[in-house]
């Protein structure tokens, strides 16, 4: 399930123009398809823009209203997928980062170990005539 340009733009209340910006700067990431129109996943949408909820003239939030459960519903599982999509992101660039570390590790104890066994002979006389 992916959101076009205006569902996107209707589901955060923003312009469709905004939108357009923000995936031509590179905040947000789309899919462009073949006829020119753009595929915005919704975690990616809302990782950088918040869902905006619907609200009644009277300025409460509709509850208990069968057709706002079910969007509820929906916004919570876009949330999780939108959070579970971050943390598998955040482990992967972890482990990166666990990985250059161990290899940084291990070119410093090689070449701390080739420092504490150099047998060069000692003192300027000895290395010139190769003592």
């Amino acid at each position: 399930m992916s959101y076009t340009l205006g569902d996107a733009a209707k589901a955060v209340g923003k312009s469709k123009t905004t939108l357009h910006r923000s995936i031509k700067s590179g905040k947000i990431s789309a899919t462009k398809l073949e006829d020119g129109s753009y595929a915005i996943d919704p975690s990616e949408l809302h990782r950088v823009f918040p869902m905006v909820t619907e609200v009644t003239p009277t300025g409460e939030l509709p509850r208990n209203k069968p057709e706002h459960q079910g969007n509820s519903l929906e916004a919570l599982r876009i949330q999780l997928e939108m959070q579970e999509k971050e943390r598998e992101r955040e482990r992967a660039l972890l482990q990166e980062t666990i990985a250059d570390l161990r290899e940084d590790r291990d070119k410093w104890r090689q070449q701390a170990t080739a420092l504490l066994e150099d047998h060069r002979p000692k003192g300027f006389f000895k290395r010139l005539l190769g003592r």
